[in-house]
């Protein structure tokens, strides 16, 4: 099958103990333990960093852009999210975020939070039209996008069909600074500070978009202290653009409470709390609903595993920083959905967890599966490697396992073996 994604998530074989901590937590069984090493399919990946939090031995980690990315272009914009406000002490303002980022060298900055109320404007004003299968569910955050796209098909039609609020602000972005510089959009870099391996993912192969006016992605875990040292030089002429909605973004459920005025919402976080509602989506078990909004990470962009600050604690801080703040300070100028913020196209089904084949075979081997699969002792323990009993089976249908792999069956036949063996003494 053809690769479609190029992943953050990586895995150092070197530091990998093969404790098989991380296939329970991956929510496309992407992982298996083979030789006393992990290994991730590309295909079922997406880069939802758990195997990331649950690695007692670091050997998962994101590969990001370093900062010197930004030596590859004439004129650099910074894209901060709004989560990225939660990680600094005593901010009295955002304005000095800004600042931060201007002295630390870039030429320009433009809050993705700006962008996120836009999204906001431009996802209501779809609501109120109508013509769109209801709910609607938030294409903000990459991970929830492709688990949508691996195990959830029937539920593709109900993607809120914009582009995410750091590909809306990159396209403003740009397209702005060409006007003003007069340089070739390809001389102008725009770099995102990323919470997390996802949106690191998205940048590389962006979902939805044909073209991506994103260059890089920087882990905010590379430059906040960076920007310690940075927020401490003299202020520059840099202001803030961005309201308490935008701000609200880089939390769960700061999407839906964005809306105003639609709050036959519902907002859930964290991966595991993600899977269970688009389980009850599918079954149609959540009648009235005009929107959902689903981040993979717990509390939303501030539990992204590259972020520095606890994320109950950078809440708080985002909380006392919109104090003050109007609640927007960007809004669509005219009532249609400008173009440029909606998919070029909308993502496609990947078909990664079927089993290969043609349905005559598809089906044979899934009876395959359900022989196996009785044979097996039903106790997902993982000592085989695979995340459950199931996973085995299939991965033996596949070709990729063997049902002697079972740590349990093979235990029971050596201690048949050895009774079998002590009989055979007591008679001789």
């Amino acid at each position: 099958m053809k690769q479609e994604f190029i992943h953050s998530v990586t895995l150092n074989r070197a530091l990998c103990k093969g404790c098989i901590n991380c296939i329970k937590r991956c929510p496309t069984q992407a992982i298996r333990v083979r030789g006393g090493k992990a290994i991730i399919d590309p295909a079922r990946c997406i880069d939802c960093a758990e195997c990331i939090r649950i690695c007692p031995h670091h050997a998962k980690t994101a590969a990001a852009d370093p900062l010197s990315v930004t030596e590859r272009f004439d004129y650099t914009i910074a894209l901060p999210p709004p989560s990225f406000l939660g990680q600094f002490n005593r901010l009295p303002r955002p304005d000095l975020v800004v600042d931060g980022l201007l002295a630390l060298g870039f030429d320009e900055v433009f809050e993705v939070g700006r962008a996120a109320e836009l999204v906001s404007d431009a996802t209501r004003r779809l609501i109120t039209a109508g013509g769109q299968p209801l709910p609607l569910i938030s294409s903000a955050c990459p991970a929830v996008v492709r688990l949508i796209r691996v195990r959830y098909p029937d539920l593709l039609p109900h993607l809120l069909p914009l582009a995410p609020p750091v590909e809306v602000a990159a396209r403003i972005a740009k397209r702005d600074a060409a006007r003003r510089t007069g340089l070739a959009p390809e001389k102008i870099g725009c770099i995102f500070l990323s919470p997390c391996p996802a949106k690191i993912s998205y940048v590389r192969s962006p979902l939805g978009v044909e073209h991506s006016a994103l260059d890089a992605a920087v882990s905010i875990k590379e430059i906040y202290p960076r920007m310690l040292w940075a927020m401490k030089q003299t202020p520059s002429e840099g202001k803030s653009q961005i309201g308490r909605a935008g701000v609200r973004w880089g939390e769960s459920t700061g999407e839906s409470i964005s809306l105003r005025g639609v709050d036959d919402y519902l907002a859930a976080d964290g991966i595991e709390n993600v899977i269970r509602v688009l389980e009850d989506l599918e079954d149609e078990k959540l009648p009235g609903l005009r929107f959902v909004e689903l981040n993979a990470c717990a509390g939303g962009c501030v539990g992204g595993v590259l972020q520095v600050e606890n994320p109950f604690i950078a809440k708080a801080k985002m909380k006392q920083l919109r104090r003050g703040l109007p609640e927007a300070r960007s809004r669509l100028s005219s009532r249609q959905v400008p173009d440029f913020m909606r998919w070029d196209t909308p993502p496609a089904y990947a078909p990664v967890m079927e089993l290969e084949g043609t349905r005559a075979e598809q089906m044979e081997k899934y009876s395959r599966l359900r022989t196996i699969l009785a044979q097996l002792p039903g106790l997902d323990c993982g000592g085989c490697g695979a995340p459950s009993c199931e996973a085995l089976a299939e991965d033996v249908v596949r070709g990729r396992a063997k049902p002697e792999d079972c740590t349990v069956l093979m235990r029971r036949r050596l201690e048949e073996l050895l009774q079998e063996r002590s009989r055979d003494d007591d008679q001789s």
